[in-house]
């Protein structure tokens, strides 16, 4: 269904708990948290294709801060208050900004670094070949690194994913052209929105996150919360659904 600009699955029922809005990551859609859906067990849980993905319209901006205000827009529609936001990957990202400008619980980042740090460095320096034709090989070497050979294959393909050139250089533009110190002080701005706003922050990995990543977030976020949920690669909640509906659930208390 179309909520605002978005379109979207509504399931559930409103039964007092916060609900859940789910965003998928990069080139993907919606229909990877079919496992997920199914764990969190009737409660209200709105997943949506963002801009430019599955049947969401394409966009000549993907700045997530105008992502996330058409974010804002389809949980207005959907008639939602202060939701518990579910990201992966990029998706993460747009929720964390999203929780700095509007009303939030929480925030689940499933796999996603706020700071690029190497994974930034290695994009700048395979920018002109993600602005040429051969823009695809980039993405396919990171696709080889999700690890979606952990997953059951039933699982795998739910992992449908459109790598379009512009959606790549239009969710990373932030990533490649703004410089590394000032993407810092705006993710920390960012941060410390949604800690005033009183959202809860919990990150989900596949490996314990860098030492210095979580001093960094902690530092920001002293509440903020981690845990690694090994043998899924990239996508936790797709092979360990039960678990990630746990740590909602511990998000919505």
């Amino acid at each position: 269904m179309r909520l605002g600009e978005l379109d979207g699955d509504v399931t559930g029922t409103d039964d007092g708990r916060p609900p859940v809005v789910l965003l998928h990551g990069l080139t993907f859609d919606r229909a990877m948290w079919g496992p997920l859906v199914r764990a969190l067990r009737g409660r209200r849980v709105v997943a949506l294709d963002l801009p430019g993905h599955g049947a969401s319209p394409r966009r000549e901006s993907y700045d997530p801060a105008e992502v996330a205000d058409v974010l804002h827009g389809a949980v207005t529609a959907a008639g939602l208050r202060r939701p518990v936001l579910v990201g992966h990957s990029v998706g993460a990202v747009v929720a964390a900004v999203y929780a700095a400008k509007y009303p939030a619980r929480a925030v689940l980042d499933i796999d996603q670094p706020l700071l690029a740090g190497p994974f930034g460095e290695m994009l700048r320096s395979a920018e002109p070949v993600l602005r040429g034709p051969e823009y695809l090989s980039v993405w396919n070497k990171l696709l080889a690194g999700m690890g979606v050979d952990e997953l059951a294959p039933q699982r795998r393909d739910l992992l449908r994913s459109t790598p379009l050139q512009d959606l790549l250089l239009g969710y990373w533009r932030e990533i490649l052209e703004v410089p590394a110190d000032e993407l810092r002080e705006n993710r920390i701005r960012q941060l410390l929105a949604l800690g005033a706003g009183e959202s809860a922050f919990h990150h989900v990995s596949r490996s314990p996150v860098n030492p210095g990543y979580a001093t960094w977030l902690t530092s920001v976020l002293p509440d903020a919360r981690f845990t690694v949920l090994p043998g899924s690669g990239h996508f936790p909640h797709i092979g360990q659904p039960v678990a990630v509906a746990r740590i909602v659930a511990t998000l919505s208390e």
